[in-house]
């Protein structure tokens, strides 16, 4: 029980709940209203002459594109489906056309339509082709963005279970695991089977949400092990109010402020959002280094609980065998 009077503990809560809101405000609100691009990979494709003035075009806005050459429609469109690019402008015989992917990020899809709309002279038709689109049951590509919260709350809530029942090294591992397994399996079955929103291997797609959702349990289980019940909250703070507005599941990372797209990228929302994009969509292509950062993540947490458990058993026995001995009685 906490020793603080009753006066400091309601300064206390009066001073920490509004601290906790203004950074979750600014955490969501200020990456939302800043969105601009950051070193975009787009393309540019077809003859080097007539494509060179749509090239100069996004690369007079210094920073905000990464424009990759292409010589013709057929390597831009495998770029996009290899996740090198977002998306690319062809110079065709009958006018630019525009090779969108609403699947990777219906926000940059929308922006590279506009953009080249915008700029192409009067009268003149733009083509556009969504070359990776969302499945019918999720037109507006929007799967991947609702499922990062849930599956970081879920990682949290097991983290935060396993800690507050005493679980410790081994069990505290297994119970970590089995619950990401549950939750990868029925997350599938919801979204794949039940409403139809993902698209790609089923239990691919199983593995992806277990993965991260083991990363978030592992990653505050962990910090729990190390810090103490404060560990739990250190991991809904990072998981929580800066992994999810700072993973750019609902835009992309390149259209966050710099450095939040490169942050978000390296925690678990954004890493799993990231892997789910790819294996829903892209038949796994970009999903090498997502994996590697959640596997990182859930590697580390379950390491940490591991020891931190060994480290527990360990002291019981040293204060067991410390105890004074009793006098022998008088005969």
């Amino acid at each position: 029980m906490s020793t603080a009077s009753p006066a400091r503990r309601t300064i206390a809560v009066m001073l920490l709940i509004p601290a906790v809101a203004a950074l979750a405000l600014w955490a969501f609100a200020w990456p939302a209203a800043r969105l601009a691009p950051h070193d975009l990979p787009i393309g540019v494709a077809g003859p080097a002459s007539a494509a060179a003035p749509l090239e100069q075009r996004f690369e007079h806005r210094q920073g905000a594109f990464d424009v990759h050459r292409y010589d013709d429609e057929s390597a831009a469109r495998e770029a996009i489906e290899d996740r090198v690019v977002y998306g690319a402008v062809a110079v065709t015989p009958q006018g630019p056309k525009v090779l969108t992917a609403t699947a990777a990020s219906p926000v940059v899809a929308q922006l590279l339509r506009e953009s080249v709309t915008a700029g192409a002279p009067p009268g003149t038709r733009v083509a556009v082709e969504d070359v990776v689109a969302p499945p019918a049951g999720d037109p507006r590509g929007s799967a991947p963005a609702s499922s990062v919260l849930p599956l970081a709350l879920a990682g949290v809530a097991a983290g935060g279970m396993v800690t507050g029942l005493g679980l410790r090294g081994a069990r505290s591992a297994a119970a970590l695991t089995g619950a990401a397994v549950f939750v990868g399996v029925s997350v599938t079955a919801i979204a794949h089977s039940g409403l139809g929103i993902l698209a790609g291997d089923w239990w691919t797609e199983a593995a992806a949400f277990t993965l991260t959702t083991l990363a978030v349990g592992a990653g505050v289980a962990g910090l729990a092990a190390l810090l103490g019940p404060a560990g739990i909250g250190l991991g809904a703070l990072l998981i929580v109010l800066l992994g999810n507005p700072f993973s750019g599941v609902a835009s992309a990372p390149e259209l966050l402020p710099e450095p939040v797209g490169l942050i978000g990228e390296w925690l678990p929302p954004g890493a799993g959002g990231s892997l789910l994009r790819s294996v829903a969509y892209f038949d796994g292509s970009g999903a090498g280094g997502p994996a590697l950062t959640l596997s990182l993540w859930a590697a580390l947490g379950l390491t940490a609980v591991l020891i931190g458990g060994g480290r527990r058993r360990s002291v019981a026995p040293a204060f067991a065998t410390t105890r004074p001995v009793e006098p022998a009685a008088a005969g």
